[in-house]
């Protein structure tokens, strides 16, 4: 008689053939190279929006990173979650904001990614942004219900993040909007 199986257990994933994995692999090129037109189809036939790298970068990281508009567009279609963050604990929005693009911050905003979802280290995309002197999307984020007043793991405000980073204008920025000045 064979024992049950323990349901603690976790099976071994299946290990691919290289005829997937060299697939898979084209996969994530064409979304790098923004190539919509040929990731449309194998979306619409079932290729889950959700496939991750060997860092855990998902679909949607990578065109937010890269700045794909049109394929995350169709990727938030097909269901691609935005809160799915890589191996660092960094967003689909936080790659865009880092990089600094004002319409995919809007898409992924639009396609529920969450305005103050932070990472490991409890960095916003305000703070972010802010980090980085995007005074655009400083707006943005606030306009979309940031929090000014939100602090990351290691208690510092956006603004404290903005001026150890030496970011003059995104300071001047957040203490017009917090009523201080610099003395």
């Amino acid at each position: 008689m064979q024992n049950p199986p323990d349901q603690n257990s976790h099976p071994t994933p299946p290990t691919l053939d290289p005829e997937t994995l060299e697939f898979l692999q084209g996969v994530f090129d064409l979304v790098r190279a923004g190539d919509a037109d040929r990731l449309g189809p194998l979306l619409d036939q079932g290729l889950p929006p959700n496939l991750r790298n060997q860092k855990g970068d998902s679909l949607l990281m990578l065109a937010s990173y890269h700045g794909h508009l049109e394929v995350a567009r169709q990727l938030l279609a097909h269901g691609a979650d935005p809160e799915l963050s890589n191996d660092q604990g960094q967003t689909p929005l936080q790659g865009a904001v880092f990089k600094g693009d004002v319409p995919m911050v809007e898409l992924l905003l639009g396609g529920g990614a969450a305005v103050n979802g932070t990472g490991p280290d409890g960095k916003t995309a305000l703070m972010m942004a802010a980090m980085f002197n995007r005074t655009d999307l400083i707006d943005l984020l606030l306009a979309r219900g940031a929090n000014l007043h939100a602090r990351d793991a290691r208690g510092f405000s956006t603004l404290e993040v903005a001026r150890m980073m030496g970011a003059p204008d995104t300071a001047v920025q957040l203490e017009e909007r917090l009523g201080q000045t610099q003395t």
